[in-house]
């Protein structure tokens, strides 16, 4: 995990840390039934999501996470690795959001996020918004969830540090830049 750095701004990897082609390995996540049970009680309360014995004679055959769930796992991820350390100013939202396989209770789901776009922003000045494609999949190298969304980031010139030509820091394993 990347820790982040002490003080606001300061060191801190800006929008040019994470150039078009960059990639971040989020790493992985296993959730486990009772979480399952937990999550979609609570949150998305259809019978696959919290009844393991009403599940198995249902559309999936067993017990399955929301996609809510996973997509939330997969934030997670992306709070630890990605915007740990980073000069994050929030998303303006998700373009598209996709469940494409259930997950199930013991899955070890691995996400990854791309780079694909980039650009500066033209009312605030110090900011700038990376265009990103998310990946998760499952152990068998199904893709469970696809999603396309913005991330916006402060700039170097806005008082944060960036490295140089969009190259990780050092310490910062799971990010790759373009090459």
């Amino acid at each position: 995990m990347v820790e982040p750095a002490p003080g606001p701004g300061a060191g801190r990897r800006t929008f040019a840390d994470f150039p078009v082609g960059t990639q971040v390995d989020l790493g992985s996540f296993t959730l486990t039934a009772e979480e399952i049970v937990a999550f979609g009680t609570r949150y998305d309360p259809q019978p696959f999501h919290t009844d393991p014995e009403e599940a198995a004679s249902g559309p999936f055959g067993g017990l399955i996470a929301s996609g809510w769930q996973t997509g939330a796992s997969v934030m997670r991820l992306y709070a630890d690795t990605m915007l740990a350390g980073a000069d994050s100013r929030g998303s303006p939202g998700i373009e598209n959001l996709r469940w494409l396989k259930p997950v199930r209770p013991g899955d070890v789901i691995t996400a990854v996020v791309k780079v694909v776009g980039a650009r500066l922003s033209a009312t605030s000045r110090g900011r700038g918004t990376l265009m990103l494609e998310w990946e998760a999949r499952n152990g068998d190298g199904d893709l469970v969830l696809t999603m396309a969304a913005r991330g916006l980031f402060g700039t170097a010139s806005d008082g944060g540090t960036a490295s140089d030509g969009g190259t990780a820091p050092d310490g910062d394993a799971g990010i790759s830049p373009p090459g």
